[in-house]
Order: structure tokens, then C-alpha cells, then sequence
């Protein structure tokens, strides 16, 4: 058999439940690309969009013939749309990686959203989710609420993460909480196990790109000479 034959259609036995290899696969892609998220390297993007076009065919269950037969069109969706968003956050992130935009020679610079920017993201979760859950819903998407938030957040981490915003890590964490219990109703363990792993990892995440954030803050400038000498 083909390498891609075989990786469409392999399968392991977990605990009595059939599991897609091409499942654990994408999701180890995805794990590789948070990883190198988190340290800020390039390589995050393009490796995310393997994991994301692997995990497409998942989420069309009924399309791909998955064992699962449920088509999750918010979660496949939000693949299509990581895709486009990566090559964005790709360009960025190569584009600062060239101009030198930190001093370590990471591809970005970590900066809290600002006050507006953070409401642009409250404005973007609350209209998203709005609008895609009847979408979802009509599509005949199994869990549409939850995928709703789930697509809608996970475009806005996503960008938020191309934009160097610390922020985005705790959006992904809102997504993971909603993701677990979904992914567990609709039989897909790997990628709940996934999510688990990912809501801890983004806790980590959030950690080093607060540090990361303070430590590139400029130096509190020096006081004038003529208040020092008055003091003195």
C-alpha cells in the first residue's frame, strides 16, 4: 500500500474504539507547531498546516468515511481557515525574523493586546460565534454551538498568535475547555486527549510569553542630571 493510501485509511484499537492514525498524526503535527510557537520559531506555521490538512479529513466523517460518520463542520472549517490565517501569520513571522525584530532572533516580539485591541477580541468571539452557529447548524453540524465558539476562537488565537500577542494563549485555553467535552461526546479521543494536553501546554505558553513580554519592556529612562544633583 502507498504511503498516503496507508495513511488514510490505517487505524488502531484503543480501549475497543477504532482511532485514525492519520487523527494522532495530525494532532502530533499540531502539538509540534504550538511547540514552536511557544519558542517563537518560523517553522510554526508551515508545520501547523500539515497537522491541518491531516485533521480536515477527521472532521469530515462522513465525507472521509472516518469511524466517528460525524461531520464536524466547525472543526474542519476552522482547518481550512488555520491554513489561510497561517500564511499570514508565515509572512509575519518571516518578514520580523528578517528585519531582526528581537534581540534573541525570534520571529516576534511578545507584547500584551492593548485595552482596544482586547474588545476588538470580546466584539470578534460574541459576532463569530453568532454568526457561525446557525451556519453550522443548517450544515447539520453535530454539536454546532460549541463547534461555533470552537471555530471562532480558534481563528482568533490564531491570528492573535501571528500578531505576537500574548493574549492568544488564553483564548486557546476558552477553546480547549468548550473542545474536551465535545470531542469526548463525539468519539474523537485523540483529539480531546489532544485538547487536555494543549490546555496545559497553553498554560505554559501564556508563562514564557508573559516573561518574554517584560523583559523586551525599555528601561526606565534615567533621571535628568539637574533632578539628581538637587536631590543630592
Amino acid at each position: 500500500m502507498e504511503p498516503l493510501g496507508w495513511l488514510l485509511d490505517a487505524q488502531l484499537h484503543i480501549a475497543g474504539s477504532p482511532v485514525l492514525v492519520r487523527e494522532i498524526v495530525g494532532n502530533v503535527f499540531g502539538l509540534a507547531s504550538a511547540l514552536l510557537g511557544m519558542r517563537r520559531v518560523v517553522w510554526a506555521w508551515p508545520v501547523g498546516m500539515v497537522g491541518n490538512a491531516l485533521l480536515l479529513t477527521v472532521f469530515l466523517g462522513g465525507v472521509f468515511v472516518t469511524p466517528q460518520a460525524h461531520d464536524l463542520y466547525g472543526q474542519a472549517g476552522r482547518q481550512v481557515f488555520f491554513f489561510a490565517v497561517s500564511l499570514y501569520g508565515w509572512w509575519r513571522w518571516s518578514r520580523n525574523r528578517r528585519l531582526g525584530a528581537d534581540g534573541d532572533h525570534a520571529a516576534v516580539v511578545p507584547r500584551r493586546a492593548t485595552g482596544r485591541e482586547r474588545l476588538g477580541l470580546l466584539v470578534a468571539a460574541a459576532v463569530g460565534t453568532a454568526v457561525a452557529y446557525p451556519v453550522l447548524a443548517a450544515l447539520g453540524s453535530w454539536g454546532p454551538l460549541p463547534d461555533a465558539w470552537i471555530l471562532t476562537g480558534s481563528l482568533l488565537a490564531t491570528y492573535g498568535m501571528a500578531r505576537g500577542w500574548v493574549d492568544f494563549w488564553l483564548i486557546w485555553i476558552a477553546v480547549d475547555v468548550v473542545g474536551v467535552p465535545l470531542l469526548l461526546r463525539g468519539g474523537f479521543y485523540p483529539s480531546a486527549v489532544m485538547y487536555l494536553v494543549y490546555g496545559a501546554f497553553c498554560a505554559w505558553g501564556f508563562a514564557a510569553w508573559w516573561r518574554a513580554s517584560r523583559a523586551v519592556r525599555p528601561a526606565r529612562a534615567p533621571l535628568p542630571p539637574s533632578y539628581s544633583e538637587a536631590v543630592a
